[in-house]
């Protein structure tokens, strides 16, 4: 049974392409067959999993998705790229922005990623979407077509204060279009524990959301390797095996692992 989770929030710069990186990383270790898909127009996920010019590649996620807006054939096969750590790759480029205005006037245009998903379940245990970083038609597409979406959030008062409208979107698509989505948890990122600020931040988090959505007990640490790692072009386990943020980011995949039995 797959489980498809988008990894969403509308701010950038909270960590969100690196949780996607380690988190699917870390459940092929686990001996789950994981596809990721890069949602994103500036291809963060493409480069971060080392394919350093995304703009250049013949085929990309935009292309899969005009071929379901023309009604052409779909060209898995050649968009999928397998990388060396067990995991696969639906890259992104720039020609994904171009797609966000095609898709104005597409029949049931905040389903087509979702028709795209849907024939690729049967291959993988877990299917991993990243976001980009706005509520527009892509974040909308990727969020109908999920399971369940994974927040992550900077320990900091403002990405803690956008939440809340990330929430309400979550909610309307819920409504509208996606009866079965509901939120995997919110996952406390960049966390320096060593400052009073950090931890009011995360018990600000727990007092205003752990009543009604989950918050993941593993918070990612600040780690400059983490930060580090994008250029490796690949995850934090094989770039810091032993680094505090590798650890987390396995207890991260334990905890999502847990919420599937």
């Amino acid at each position: 049974m797959c489980r498809v989770i988008a990894v969403s929030n509308q701010k950038g710069g909270v960590g969100k392409t690196v949780s996607c990186v380690n988190l699917g990383i870390g459940l092929a270790q686990e001996g789950k067959k994981v596809l990721l898909i890069d949602a994103d127009p500036q291809g963060s996920l493409t480069i971060s999993m080392g394919y350093e010019e995304p703009d250049e590649m013949e085929y990309s996620l935009a292309t899969l998705m005009m071929n379901i807006v023309n009604d052409e054939k779909l060209n898995i096969e050649k968009t999928i790229l397998h990388h060396k750590e067990g995991v696969d790759l639906i890259p992104a480029n720039i020609e994904l922005s171009a797609i966000e205005v095609s898709l104005v006037n597409a029949m049931s245009r905040e389903l087509i990623l979702r028709s795209m998903v849907d024939r690729l379940r049967e291959f993988y245990d877990y299917i991993i979407i990243d976001c980009m970083p706005s509520l527009g038609m892509m974040t909308i597409n990727a969020l109908a077509c999920a399971d369940s979406v994974l927040i992550p959030v900077q320990a900091a008062y403002l990405p803690v204060k956008g939440l809340q409208q990330l929430i309400k979107t979550i909610g309307r698509v819920k409504k509208q279009l996606n009866p079965k989505l509901k939120i995997e948890g919110i996952l406390l990122t960049m966390v320096d524990n060593r400052t009073n600020y950090a931890r009011d931040i995360s018990l600000m988090v727990y007092d205003t959301y752990s009543a009604s959505i989950k918050v993941f007990g593993t918070e990612i640490p600040m780690s400059v390797r983490a930060s580090e790692v994008s250029v490796e072009g690949g995850s934090i386990y094989s770039y810091d095996p032993k680094g505090k943020a590798a650890f987390a980011y396995m207890a991260l995949t334990k905890e999502v692992l847990k919420e599937a039995e």
